[in-house]
Order: structure tokens, then C-alpha cells, then sequence
């Protein structure tokens, strides 16, 4: 279903973005952790892991020990700790270069980083705790110090709050801030099916199979909220909302290597490849994929064998 979110995997393959996967933020305000990743791994025998028994967070309790959801080492199979700035770019920042911007473009980033917007529309609770476990499990952020974690749920709060869309709107699909109302009861109809717990309380590989069951096209519950709804493009909505609050933020763009805006100093080296006086050379590094997720296990949207393109603006207009 979802893919770690660096723009290549390690053999060097491009990785579309809607595949994404590393794991839960920290707690607060505003970015809620699923209170499931504070807890310490379940007692877990090493036959659990042999006998063929079903993995879930629990019994994967021993293969991920300290891991907490973090990429592998593949040599020594040990966790890579956080970093300031995950990714191929190590020391990059692209704040260093705000000097160059225009004004303008200088206070809107500026805001991003120290003024996230403040949580007007996901006002209860449990809607504000489920929708910042979700978009952990679509983004995640435990390879990021936490300094340096990117808050996803307030841009996707004000959009709602203010009513933003993409200037266009499915027939088959009720206004945004409808869709997320009715998703998140979906989803917390399928946890329910599948675990028997709220989404929150789940532990990572179990929030993964309820997510993936939308991403399949084939969710076992919520039937009254996917009548009113297009499941595919709930779940485009929902991951295109995500990305874009992700890397929209200069702290992404470090991790890109994304050298900022280029107005008005503009590029010069555009043929070469080779990086701008003010970026750093690409420097990889190997890894695997966290025990605790299903990353790694591709699958196309509505599951395999589906063959329809992603939903796009074909049609709406």
C-alpha cells in the first residue's frame, strides 16, 4: 500500500508519492499521537515469529524492540535514529536561503514553519486525535527529530475551515468538508470490524490493514458512509491533502534536497544535473523498511489487479 516517502527508493527507483509510508509523529496540540505507539511491545515469544502465526503489533513485538517504526539498518538490522533532516541532503537547509526571496514569499514560509494555522474545524477531540493518527500512518515522522516533524492536520484544517477547493468538484462526491466527515466514521467502522478498537488504539500494522482496505477499494464496514461517497477518490483526497501539507514546508524540502523558491535569483546550472552553489551533493544511504508496517507491499489503488488509471480532473469539467 505505501512506500517510505524520500523521492527514490534504495535501488534508485522513483516512488510515487501516494505510496508513502514511515511512521507515527509525537504528541501535541495539534499533531495527536495514536496513543497505541507509547506503549511498550507486547511480551512476544520467538515462536510467534516462527510458527507461522498471524503478525500484528503484537507479535512483532520482538523483531521491532526499540524501533519504534524507524527504517533498518539491512547490515546490522538496527534501527536509524531520527535525524534533523532525514533523507539524501544531510545538512541542507533551505531557511538558509530566505535572504534571497522577495518579501512576500519570505513571510509565507516563515509562517508555515512558526505559526502553524490554529485548529478551527476538527474542534472535537476524537475527530482532531483520528484524523492526526491517520495522516500518521500516511506520512509519518519518526525518522524526524521532533524539532523538526512537519504539522500536517492544521493545513488541511484551515482549507476546510475556509472552504478551500481545487476549483472543481466530483458529481459522485458530497463538498471536502462532508468527505472527511463521513470518512472518518468510515474508518472507524472498519477498526471496528477488523480489531474491535477505536483506529487510535490500534498499533501501526493494524491502523495499515484498516487504511489499506480503503485503498483497496474493498473497506468490510462503513457500507452507509461509502453510498454517499467515491471510495478511490476519498482516498485521493486524502493522500493529496496530506503530500501537500508535507512538502509545502521548507523542513521537506531540506529532505528533497529542493533548493526553495526561485524567484528572484532564478537557477543556473539547468543542463548538468549538478547541484546550485547553495545545495549539497546527494549522498544515499541503504535501508529497510520498519517491521511494524506494511511498507514495502505494493499494491495499485483498488487493489491488484485493478487496472484504472488514479483519479484525476478527467471529467470535471
Amino acid at each position: 500500500m505505501e512506500r517510505y516517502k524520500s523521492g527514490v527508493d534504495k535501488n534508485g527507483l522513483q516512488k510515487h508519492p501516494e505510496f508513502i509510508d514511515k511512521t507515527n509523529q509525537s504528541a501535541e496540540v495539534d499533531r495527536t499521537i495514536n496513543p497505541a505507539s507509547n506503549s511498550e511491545p507486547g511480551t512476544t515469544s520467538n515462536s510467534d515469529l516462527n510458527l507461522g502465526r498471524p503478525l500484528t503489533s503484537k507479535t512483532l513485538g520482538i523483531a521491532q524492540g526499540q524501533n519504534k517504526g524507524l527504517p533498518l539498518d539491512p547490515a546490522t538490522r538496527q534501527p536509524l535514529p531520527p535525524k534533523p533532516v532525514p533523507g539524501y541532503y544531510p545538512g541542507f537547509s533551505t531557511l538558509e536561503q530566505q535572504n534571497f526571496w522577495d518579501e512576500t514569499t519570505r513571510k509565507v514560509v516563515l509562517e508555515r514553519v512558526n505559526h502553524p494555522a490554529q485548529i478551527r474545524f476538527f474542534t472535537d477531540p476524537d475527530d482532531l486525535a483520528l484524523i492526526t493518527a491517520i495522516y500518521d500512518r500516511i506520512i509519518p515522522q519518526d525518522d524526524r527529530e521532533k524539532a523538526h516533524r512537519i504539522p500536517l492536520v492544521p493545513q488541511l484544517d484551515e482549507r476546510l475551515y475556509q472552504g478551500r477547493i481545487s476549483g472543481y468538484r466530483y458529481e459522485d462526491m458530497p463538498p471536502d468538508q462532508s468527505v472527511y466527515r463521513l470518512g472518518l466514521k468510515a474508518i472507524e467502522a472498519i477498526a471496528q470490524h477488523l480489531h474491535g478498537q477505536r483506529f487510535v488504539d490500534l498499533g501501526p500494522r493494524e491502523q495499515d490493514e484498516v487504511l489499506k482496505t480503503i485503498h483497496d477499494g474493498q473497506p468490510p464496514a462503513g457500507s452507509e458512509y461509502w453510498q454517499q461517497m467515491n471510495i478511490s477518490r476519498f482516498w485521493q483526497t486524502l493522500v493529496q491533502d496530506a503530500i501537500e501539507g508535507y512538502y509545502s514546508h521548507p523542513y521537506a524540502w531540506d529532505e528533497i534536497g529542493f533548493g526553495g523558491p526561485a524567484y528572484p535569483r532564478g537557477y543556473m546550472r539547468q543542463t548538468s544535473g549538478d547541484p546550485e552553489p547553495w545545495e549539497v551533493q546527494e549522498k544515499r544511504y541503504e535501508w529497510d523498511t520498519p517491521p511494524d508496517s506494511l511498507s514495502g507491499e505494493y499494491s495499485p489503488i483498488g487493489g491488484k489487479g485493478n487496472k484504472e488509471a488514479p483519479v484525476g480532473q478527467e471529467g470535471t469539467h
